[in-house]
């Protein structure tokens, strides 16, 4: 789903642009740093050598009201996201804008919380709320884009989870740049190229977990997201759980753009991967298209995505039960 909502052609760039900034927006700040601040508080880790995790991906649609197309009113749509999302240990979220204070207001679970960036045109929207320590973030910003996503610092976070004493995963954000036209598809087959070279870089030999809007499929001829799986030796959850391990057929055809109407058995632009390292072994337990829990009263979306959920199981390798499972190496 774009980053920007159906209703945005009816606007110029410049104009889009003058009005965000006359919106009222409850965060801003003065761009996007590469290093996060963290929001968080000190927590004893325990010596474990297996574990359990729930992960959630979710584009919140957190643009003004008047450019969104979520049929529901955003400041209290997103602050019943912020609730509902307290289930889940480790949530990413994209489009996290004009309402970020209703989504972490109303959290009191996750203790471990990035710092937003702002609004639109300074933030990147990418956000994670953790149960567990995380390491600071980087952001990155694509370098390349089209139209309206070249707006915002649009682009991928790298942050590192600490799920137990020496214990740690590297987790991605993404959000891919929008839209099916060639040259949108282009942009982001560059976006994708650039993250898969990232990950070899920074997460050699580490076990990752990657989740996000990544605006692409595997059934869209134009768009290369099996590079993360051949490249980077990531496994799709809904491939896994729902497929069998069987990648879609990739068609020239312009795919649907009403992802809510897809079901478990579609593919989704919402996407989760995941890999083991040479000491973690990490595999899903389930996966989930969540297209009813984020619904309100009257059964209406509260963003224009579903958001996608897996369980994760991880246990360290016998051979390294009793040594340190990751090198706490600089970012």
């Amino acid at each position: 789903m774009p980053n920007l909502c159906k209703n945005k052609r009816a606007f110029s760039l410049w104009g889009l642009f003058v009005l965000v900034l006359t919106c009222n927006s409850t965060e801003r700040t003065n761009g996007s740093s590469v290093t996060d601040l963290l929001i968080g508080k000190d927590s004893f880790m325990k010596d474990e050598t297996e574990g359990q995790f729930s992960a959630i991906s979710y584009n919140i649609a957190g643009l003004p009201a008047i450019i969104c197309s979520a049929k529901t009113p955003r400041a209290s749509s997103i602050a019943a996201i912020g609730k509902k999302l307290q289930d889940f240990d480790i949530v990413h979220v994209q489009e996290d804008f004009n309402y970020h204070s209703q989504l972490y207001d109303g959290d009191d679970v996750h203790n471990y919380r990035t710092e937003t960036k702002g609004a639109v045109p300074f933030g990147d929207g990418l956000n994670t709320l953790s149960k567990f320590p995380l390491s600071n973030v980087v952001r990155v910003k694509w370098n390349d884009c089209t139209g309206a996503d070249c707006m915002t610092p649009k682009g991928f976070t790298y942050t590192r989870v600490q799920l137990a004493l020496n214990v740690f995963i590297d987790f991605y954000n993404v959000h891919s740049n929008a839209y099916n036209t060639l040259k949108a598809a282009s942009a982001r087959r560059e976006n994708i190229k650039q993250l898969s070279d990232y990950i070899r870089k920074h997460s050699s030999g580490n076990a990752v977990v990657l989740m996000g809007d990544l605006n692409g499929r595997y059934g869209f001829f134009y768009d290369n997201i099996q590079l993360l799986t051949t490249e980077n030796g990531l496994q799709d959850a809904w491939i896994t759980h729902q497929k069998r391990g069987k990648m879609p057929e990739a068609l020239k055809i312009i795919p649907a753009a009403n992802i809510l109407n897809l079901t478990d058995s579609s593919e989704t632009i919402d996407k989760i991967f995941f890999r083991s390292s040479p000491t973690i072994e990490l595999k899903t337990i389930s996966y989930s298209f969540l297209n009813r829990l984020f619904n309100n009263k009257e059964g209406l979306p509260l963003s224009d995505h579903h958001p996608v959920s897996a369980q994760f199981a991880w246990h360290l390798k016998p051979e390294h039960k009793h040594l340190s499972a990751h090198s706490d190496k600089a970012l």
